[in-house]
C-alpha cells in the first residue's frame, strides 16, 4: 500500500495536476515550475503521482536504475553488466535545499581511494533519480551554480563528471519538478524559461473546497491503508490514463493550421525565444493524448496556453496586469479571430 496521498485524492488545484500529468506522459516537456502559497500540496502531488505511475525495468543491483533494453547507458555502471532485469518503482528524489555540487553530480569514493588505492565514482542524487523524477522544494532560494547544472542535465538526458581524475559520462534522464513561493525570492528569467511548463497554486478561497481538503487529509493521516483503497479505482483509472496516452502519443497529429495559432498566440503575447512554442506544441500533444483525441485542435493550446508561456514573457511597462491575465487576454483575441475566420468560410460555402 503506498505512504503517499493519492493523487485522485487532491482537491482543486486543477492546472498543476494536469501539468504533472503531461510532464508524466511526454517527459521532454523540460520539468515543472509550481510556484504558490506554503501548504497548498505541491510536493503531495509530485510525490503522488511518481507513486502512481507504473514499475520501470531496471537491472538489478545499478546505482544508475540502468534500462536492460538500453546497453548503450552500462558503460558507466559495472554492475549493470551482471545484473539481472527486474522492475521498481519509478525513482523520486527530494534535493535538500543546502546540498553540494559533489552530492547532486557525484564525486570521487574517498574510502576506497584511500583503503584500496583505487579510483572510484560515487554516484549522485542524478544518477539515483535517472529515469524518474528529482523534486526540488524551493528552488528560487537553491545557489543558482546548481540550478544552472540541473537544468543542463535536465535537457540533454546525461550527466559529465570532470573532476579528480575522474571522467564520467551516465544517463541522467530526470523530470525536474521545482517549487517554491514567489515571497521568498524569484528565479532568474534564463532559468525559468528553461523549465518547459509553469504553473501557480494558490490557497483554496472556497469554504468546500478547504472543509474537504481538511477531511481527506484527516481520513488519510488517521488511516492511510484504508483511504488508499478507499481511492484504489480513482487511482486505478488515472494510471490506465497516462498508460493509454503514453501509447497514444506518437501518433497524434498536429495540422499547420494549429501550428499557425500556436505561433500567433506567441506573437500576441510577446514571448522571448521558440521555446514556448516547442513547449506548447508537445504539452498540446500530450493533453490530446490524455484526452484519448488523435488530433490537436484549438482547445488543446488553450488548455496549455497559461502554463507553456506564462513564465516566458518580457516586462511590459505599460501594462501592469500580470502572466495570466495577458495570456488569458491574447487567447481571447487570437481565438476569436480564428472562429470568425472559420465562420465567415462556412458562410462563403
Amino acid at each position: 500500500m503506498s505512504k503517499y496521498f493519492p493523487f485522485s485524492a487532491i482537491v482543486g488545484q486543477e492546472e498543476m495536476k494536469a501539468a504533472l500529468l503531461i510532464a508524466a506522459v511526454d517527459p521532454r516537456i523540460g520539468g515543472v515550475m509550481v510556484f504558490g502559497d506554503r501548504g497548498t500540496g505541491k510536493s503531495t502531488a509530485v510525490r503522488a503521482l511518481a507513486a502512481l505511475l507504473p514499475p520501470i525495468r531496471v537491472v538489478a543491483g545499478s546505482k544508475f536504475n540502468a534500462d536492460p533494453a538500453a546497453r548503450a547507458d552500462y558503460a558507466a555502471d559495472p554492475a549493470a553488466a551482471k545484473g539481472k532485469a527486474t522492475t521498481g518503482p519509478v525513482p523520486f528524489v527530494d534535493l535538500p535545499l543546502g546540498a553540494s555540487e559533489d552530492r547532486v553530480v557525484g564525486a570521487l569514493d574517498l574510502e576506497a581511494a584511500l583503503t584500496l588505492g583505487i579510483k572510484r565514482f560515487e554516484p549522485g542524487l542524478l544518477a539515483k533519480a535517472n529515469r524518474g523524477f528529482l523534486y526540488i522544494d524551493e528552488i528560487n532560494l537553491l545557489e543558482d551554480h546548481i540550478v544552472d547544472l540541473l537544468l543542463d542535465v535536465a535537457a540533454s538526458g546525461e550527466n559529465v563528471v570532470e573532476r579528480e581524475g575522474l571522467s564520467i559520462r551516465h544517463p541522467a534522464r530526470v523530470v525536474l519538478v521545482g517549487s517554491g513561493n514567489p515571497e521568498e525570492g524569484e528565479l532568474r528569467p534564463q532559468l525559468l524559461d528553461r523549465f518547459g511548463l509553469s504553473v501557480e497554486v494558490r490557497t483554496p478561497d472556497n469554504l468546500a473546497d478547504r472543509i474537504a481538503v481538511v477531511k481527506r487529509r484527516d481520513a488519510f493521516d488517521r488511516d492511510a491503508a484504508a483511504f488508499a483503497a478507499a481511492w484504489a479505482d480513482a487511482e486505478a483509472a488515472v494510471m490506465a490514463q497516462i498508460a493509454a496516452a503514453g501509447l497514444l502519443l506518437p501518433d497524434v497529429a498536429t495540422d499547420d493550421d494549429t501550428l499557425e495559432l500556436s505561433s500567433r498566440l506567441c506573437l500576441a503575447v510577446g514571448a522571448d525565444g521558440l521555446r514556448g512554442e516547442l513547449t506548447m506544441l508537445r504539452a498540446a500533444r500530450a493533453t490530446a493524448a490524455l484526452a484519448g483525441d488523435a488530433v490537436v485542435d484549438a482547445g488543446h493550446l488553450i488548455e496549455v496556453a497559461a502554463m507553456a508561456l506564462r513564465h516566458r514573457l518580457r516586462r511590459n511597462p505599460l501594462d501592469d496586469a500580470g502572466s495570466t491575465a495577458r495570456i488569458e487576454r491574447a487567447v481571447a483575441d487570437v481565438f476569436a479571430d480564428e472562429f470568425r475566420g472559420s465562420e465567415r468560410a462556412k458562410s462563403a460555402a
